[in-house]
């Protein structure tokens, strides 16, 4: 194994993980690029219903399934007993206390590394993932010491959906193998594994008792949890040695895992490599790993595709998140052959003129019920035709994109359709939420944003422009005029009719049923949001020089936090300035004030276009530089309080808060 890197981006000592508060609101994330992960926190006490070794998912990307959800460990030196692990439990006690042992935390590139102090003897555990494989790897070395340690590991392990809790009193069919354990918890589960290449296992079925997952008491959810140990190992670890637990749903055999922890490393410097970032600051090389965690496999008719993660620990692969992400996971790192194989998987899936909003963990069947992922599409397949000039996918995918439009042209579902009068893009209707604000709490749709939204606009400009564009370089020159005619329409009723004067910026959504009556006797509603930032910010140009300038300088003035943009601005009355509580606070929040770090690349990237200062532009991104060490350590969370301090919230590990500050920063250099 590798020495430990003292130069390490992501470093933590002991007064970092004093307490049991501060040692487990660090959170750790491994994957594997299925859509399987294993996650825990620094404490290695589980505090969400999503944290443990092995969440494999049977079905790529989805039907992700706990496993084994912890291994507890202690260190016998001595005549001392170490303690290696934490546990909470249902009435708040916390025992034992094995963060208190921890000399140093640190992340080797994406491999999460515990250092722990035994007396004079150090003991160094790692944890790792294969790719392509529901496989955990678990290693212990005795770097420093006087004579063995005894390891005693109990495994806590269940079978559940990811989503739920555990429930105890039932037989997980336990069997004995070579160096460890299988499981079949029944009849058509998938078997699995726990194996380590030393020591011995004792079969001995115990159920334990009434976990507590503090956040998800704070989420207001179900909070507790039975786990099932089938027994225990028993390990003598001479110094200067390692021993390899493996976690598997394959059939593994025990065996080392520095071969695999090789080739695992191998991997992670080729994709720095590939983003040619080497002389990239440290955090930029960190997100171009973390990037890699979004980016999974899809079968798709059989055949391997591939797909985003939307973000960690709880979403699948949403369709708007994906085409956002893109050009950030994929571009800038280097990877088009994985663009590309998005953007065929995604196409695969178009129905009526929609891309899937996103694809349940359980079913097959995609969801529709969005009116924006489908216009990213467009913005991704440009940004990818720029960075490649792959002409070849552009003609593959061209009479998709003009089915596409002909279906807005005409309409499709949710009352999608173009506004004869303007040629502007109407969206909705009552009980469904179409564009990204999409908070919903059981009948109440929080922002229905119905009409033609700002945001849903600018991307339908933008649309029509790629198709101009890539039409005149297929020599479609025909189909190029009639878009270009409908662009310069857009754009110009868009200027118009989104223009708020008495603000000095643009109206959110307008012609919907909410809002006040503007100057020609339409409805409009005029909450300052960061929506507009996309007139601004998206690759042709809509407003004129004054307009973007203002729209930049409102965002900044009202919306910029260190972090991201506000949903909302601070002195609107709907506005709530502290994500959490229960379901229906939280969702009541989502977008009335929370910040969102993905909006921080588009208004670096439209401050750039106003200012033409390209440090000042990056000057907005930097602030997160030190946000990967706060939560979901070495990547970007998904969500921010509105108000200072702005704390993190929601998934600590977003694909695009992650991508779109890659893509930002290169578009910038």
């Amino acid at each position: 194994m590798p020495k430990e890197n003292a130069a390490a981006l992501i470093k933590l000592g002991r007064a970092d993980v004093a307490s049991f508060d501060l040692a487990s609101s660090r959170e750790w994330l491994v994957t594997n690029g299925l859509g399987g992960f294993a996650a825990g926190t620094v404490a290695l006490a589980n505090t969400r219903r999503y944290h443990g070794l092995l969440l494999a998912a049977l079905r790529p990307p989805a039907r992700r399934t706990l496993l084994v959800a912890k291994l507890d460990t202690e260190a016998r030196y001595g005549d001392q007993t170490y303690p290696l692990f934490a546990n909470e439990f249902g009435d708040g006690f916390i025992s034992p206390h094995g963060y208190r042992h921890l000399e140093s935390f640190w992340l080797d590139r994406l491999t999460p590394v515990w250092t722990f102090a035994l007396a004079e003897a150090q003991l160094e555990q790692r944890l790792w993932l294969a790719n392509g494989a529901n496989t955990t790897y678990l290693t212990y070395r005795l770097k420093r010491a006087a004579e063995p340690a005894i390891l005693s590991i109990t495994p806590l392990c269940t079978y559940r959906d990811f989503h739920s809790q555990t429930r105890g009193g039932w037989s997980l069919g336990v069997t004995a193998v070579a160096g460890g354990f299988e499981v079949r918890a029944f009849d058509g589960a998938q078997p699995y594994r726990v194996v380590t290449d030393r020591g011995d296992f004792q079969l001995e079925p115990d159920w334990y008792w009434n976990f507590k997952h503090r956040l998800e008491s704070e989420r207001g959810l179900d909070d507790t949890e039975d786990l099932f140990a089938p027994g225990k190992f028993t390990i003598t670890l001479p110094p200067g040695e390692t021993v390899t637990l493996i976690c598997s749903t394959e059939p593994v055999e025990p065996q080392p895992g520095q071969p695999a922890y090789r080739a695992e490393r191998r991997r992670q410097k080729k994709l720095i490599k590939s983003a040619r970032a080497k002389k990239e600051p440290a955090w930029i090389q960190q997100l171009i790993l973390a990037a890699d965690q979004f980016l999974v496999q899809r079968q798709v008719d059989g055949e391997s595709g591939q797909t985003v993660i939307a973000g960690y620990p709880w979403f699948g692969d949403w369709g708007r998140d994906t085409m956002i992400s893109l050009p950030g996971l994929a571009l800038a790192t280097g990877r088009p052959a994985v663009a590309a194989d998005i953007l065929r998987t995604f196409a695969h899936f178009v129905s009526q003129g929609m891309l899937p909003n996103r694809f349940p963990d359980a079913d097959e069947t995609p969801e529709y019920n969005t009116v924006d992922a489908t216009l990213w599409y467009f913005y991704a397949v440009y940004t990818y035709w720029q960075h490649t000039d792959d002409l070849d996918l552009v003609q593959e995918l061209y009479p998709t994109l003009a089915g596409i439009i002909d279906w807005h042209r005409r309409g499709t579902r949710f009352n999608i359709k173009i506004d004869p009068t303007d040629g502007l893009l109407f969206a909705g209707e009552p009980g469904v939420q179409l564009t990204w604000m999409d908070a919903k709490v059981g009948d109440w749709v929080v922002t229905p944003r119905i009409g033609k939204p700002v945001e849903v606009n600018a991307l339908w400009h933008n649309a029509l422009q790629v198709m101009a564009d890539l039409s005149r370089r297929l020599r479609r020159s025909d189909a190029a005029r009639q878009y270009d005619d409908e662009a310069r329409h857009v754009a110009e009723c868009f200027r118009q009719r989104f223009w708020f004067k008495g603000g000095g910026y643009l109206y959110d959504v307008v012609d919907g049923p909410d809002g006040e009556l503007d100057a020609d006797n339409r409805r409009a509603d005029a909450s300052l949001r960061p929506n507009q930032i996309f007139a601004v910010s998206l690759p042709f140009e809509l407003l004129d020089a004054a307009q973007a300038r203002a729209v930049v300088d409102t965002c900044a003035r009202h919306l910029l936090t260190s972090y991201g943009l506000r949903s909302l601005a601070p002195y609107q009355p709907a506005y709530i300035g502290q994500y959490g509580g229960n379901p229906t606070r939280r969702d009541g929040a989502y977008h009335q004030g929370t910040v969102w770090a993905w909006l921080l690349g588009h208004f670096a990237a439209a401050h750039y276009r106003v200012y033409h200062n390209a440090d000042a532009a990056r000057s907005f991104l930097q602030p997160l530089a030190l946000h990967l060490a706060a939560a979901g350590l070495g990547a970007i969370s998904e969500i921010f309080d509105g108000d200072p301090p702005h704390t993190p919230a929601g998934c600590f590990a977003q694909a695009w808060s992650v991508a779109e500050v890659l893509r930002a920063w290169q578009a910038l250099d």
